[in-house]
Order: C-alpha cells, then structure tokens, then sequence
C-alpha cells in the first residue's frame, strides 16, 4: 500500500479538510480520511500488481512484496480491487458523492492514466500523472463542505507544480535503476542536462503558484511571507543543481533537491494549517 508515500498524501487531504470553512464531527471526518486513505493504498497496490515485471529490475523497489515473493501478484490485484470498491462507496457513505467521485477519480487516474499508459510511453509520464497526488486535499475539503471552490484548487496547483522537479531529482541518481527498467524517464530521453533546467524551471513556476491562495483572499501575510522564502530556498538548491558542470549532476545536489522538496510541501501545507487557525 506504499504507506510511506501514502503519509504525506493523506497529510495533504488533512489539511484540505481542517482548513476548509465548514466543520463535520470528528468521527466523520476520522472515518472520512480512513477511507481516503485506504484508497491511497489501493491505488498505491495496483501500480505494484501492474508494475511487478519493472519493480524486481530496479533496487529501488526489488525489495517490495510481490517481487520478493511475499505476495502473489493475483492476490495483489484482488487486494487492490477491493480496496478500491470499499474506499470509494466508505467514503460515499460516510461522506458525501463529490468526495466518493474525486477519490474514483484519483484512483482510477493513477492507475490507469499514469500506471498503465503514460509511465512507459513518454517522459511526461509525471507531469500529467502528478494530477492524481495533487487531488487529496481537494477530496479533503469537500469532506467537509461538499462543494468545489477557488480555495482547494490552489491546493491542486501546488502540488501539480511541485510534482514533476521533486520526482526528476529523484530519476537523475536513479537513473540506472529506470534505464534496466527502460523507463523513459527525462534523464534518460533528454540527458542530464535538460532534466536538470526543467527541475529549475518548475521550481521557478512554484513562485507565481504560492502567491494564489493570498489573491484569492484563502491566506493572509503570515502564509504568504513565510512561503516565499521557503520557495526562493527551493529554486535556490534546484539552480545550485541546475549550475554544476555541463551534462553532470553532483549526487549530493540531486539528493538535496529530493529531500528539501518533500520538506518543502510538507511545510506549505503546516502554513495552511497555521494560516486557518490565525
């Protein structure tokens, strides 16, 4: 169920739901995010089932259960089917439609959409498949308010942004692990070089992004002030990255680049947190 991805996702759709201006009791909000949840780990099981044959070339992921043997890789299937239909009618039960429709969404585009056709195909792979991570506070907020508006779409946009530089800073040290797989991730397709200008070009679109929720009027001065310099931090490592000798790329950099990302969208959604509760 990929619970250590699966952490930071349902952190997210936390936040959507605690920041949202409409309040539910706490059971349901509790029961709402473990289906939420559950769903994460359905999705998070069937990229394992399809993925089995690419998981046991790259040591990365040869130590997960199905290319170990821990699990059957029929049984993985069952088991993510079936968390898929529990999540998605738990939620519409225990929630409301739009929610229930969003997580359906969410699954279904990570599983199919990203997994299935994009993954092996182009090099876009995560750009458009990091749609579906960016949908969880969106599915958050209306737990509590079952309604769509400008608010969670900021969410959306973060985390869409964000998505495509945390991840190539990821392929550029793992770029063995996805050329064994023939992955056709940016290093491997367009070479270092350009994998590590797109990095700094979408840390750079994180700028425009952050100052979203504070026009729409979501976040007031203490959100946006601390974002910023949390995000000219991150376009600073990522062109760090980017400046270091032609067609090379400095391991450490490409690690630090990973690990602040993760820090970094952690931290802008405390702010959310922090910004609500001033």
């Amino acid at each position: 169920m990929k619970p250590r991805v699966m952490s930071l996702v349902i952190f997210t759709c936390a936040v959507g739901l605690l920041t949202a201006p409409n309040s539910i009791p706490i059971s349901d909000a509790l029961i709402s995010i473990f289906f939420v949840t559950i769903g994460a780990g359905a999705a998070g099981a069937l990229n394992m089932w399809y993925e089995a044959d690419l998981d046991k070339l790259m040591a990365r992921t040869c130590l997960r259960p199905i290319p170990t043997g821990k699990i059957n890789r029929d049984h993985a299937l069952i088991f993510g089917i079936a968390l898929s239909f529990v999540s998605i009618y738990g939620l519409y039960y225990f929630s409301n439609f739009l929610s229930a429709l969003l997580l359906f969404i969410t699954i279904t585009f990570y599983v199919f959409v990203y997994t299935i056709w994009l993954k092996r195909k182009t090099p876009q792979n995560i750009v458009i498949g990091g749609a579906s991570g960016a949908l969880p506070p969106v599915i958050g907020w209306t737990i509590a308010t079952n309604s769509l508006t400008f608010e969670p779409i900021t969410f959306f946009l973060i985390i869409f942004y964000w998505t495509p530089s945390h991840f190539w800073a990821l392929s550029l040290y793992k770029a063995e692990d996805y050329q064994k797989a023939k992955i056709p991730m940016l290093p491997i397709t367009n070479g270092i070089e350009e994998t590590k200008k797109k990095i700094f070009i979408y840390s750079l679109f994180m700028l425009p992004i952050i100052f979203v929720p504070y026009v729409i009027g979501f976040v007031g001065e203490v959100f946006l002030a601390t974002s910023l310099l949390l995000t000219l931090y991150y376009n600073f490592v990522c062109y760090d990255l980017f400046k270091y000798k032609k067609n090379a790329f400095d391991i450490k950099k490409a690690k630090k680049v990973f690990g602040y990302s993760i820090l970094y969208l952690f931290l802008i959604f405390v702010l959310f947190l922090i910004d609500s509760l001033i």
